[in-house]
């Protein structure tokens, strides 16, 4: 099952500097965030032969309200070994961190079968990701088929995984502000630098600090790293309500500096 939607500072003997009950993203919200923006993954399905061992083979995928949609032709081996045993899961892992382990991963589990009537849903989400899959999509050898997910494993990193359930799964979004995020932290913390000390001081415990640097932002707030005398510490401040556009994004931050420039100047907390 996920946590509820609130961040869990883990193995940490100090006291968080900030609100540790402020909104923070369920891990099947950072899970949907993490499907939604990564369009291939690994498909695992029971091979033939030799039989019922784990198979996997690199796919390319879109996602059909939280179920994997795969165009796949009826000569590679997951298909042959679909047809014969529809369980499969699909791995999707991103990239980036210097260690491997540190990036997130999610696993979804569930029978895999061939899409027949759905209105084109199937093809319509598969398409809309994958363009170019537009002049073989209609091959005869080609089909579209969808994996429906009833187990989630999510892994976000060192001190962040649990199982999420299939109804969390289903009732998460993917965060509305994933595909801007990298531009909004390097934007502030390239022109920004002295804001971020500023939202340390007025919106947590972090006063005794020389710099911060935004780490994360999504709909409910943003992650900054403080350095503070005892080293980098963690802190997230929440927005006053969540936010869904990066122009939105901007106008709050934008007010949360006039706020935290208000306080410093009249010492109000």
């Amino acid at each position: 099952m996920s946590e509820d939607r609130h961040a869990q500072p883990a193995g940490r003997a100090t006291e968080p500097l900030y609100d540790v009950t402020i909104p923070t993203p369920t891990h099947a919200e950072r899970a949907r965030t993490l499907v939604a923006r990564i369009p291939t993954g690994t498909l695992c399905t029971l091979a033939l032969e030799p039989e019922g061992y784990p198979y996997g083979s690199f796919v390319t995928v879109a996602f059909d309200e939280g179920n994997p949609i795969f165009l796949i032709s009826k000569l590679a081996e997951h298909t042959k070994n679909l047809e014969r045993d529809p369980r499969a899961s699909l791995m999707v892992a991103e990239s980036g961190a210097d260690d491997p382990l540190a990036n997130g991963r999610v696993t979804m589990i569930g029978p895999c079968t061939r899409v027949e009537e759905d209105g084109g849903r199937a093809r319509a989400a598969f398409l809309t990701v994958h363009p170019n899959a537009a002049y073989y999509a209609d091959f005869r050898d080609f089909a579209f088929w969808k994996l429906r997910v009833n187990a989630i494993r999510y892994i976000g990193g060192y001190g962040r995984m649990s199982w999420i359930s299939e109804d969390d799964w289903q009732a998460a979004e993917p965060d509305p502000l994933a595909p801007y995020a990298t531009g909004a932290i390097a934007h502030m913390n390239d022109d920004h630098a002295g804001t971020m000390v500023l939202y340390c001081k007025a919106f947590s415990r972090a006063t005794d600090l020389t710099a911060a640097t935004m780490t994360g932002v999504d709909r409910y707030g943003f992650d900054m790293s403080a350095k503070t005398p005892a080293g980098p510490r963690p802190v997230r401040v929440a927005f006053a309500s969540p936010v869904t556009t990066p122009d939105e994004l901007r106008r709050t931050l934008v007010a949360m500096a006039k706020d935290a420039r208000s306080r410093a100047s009249t010492g109000r907390p």
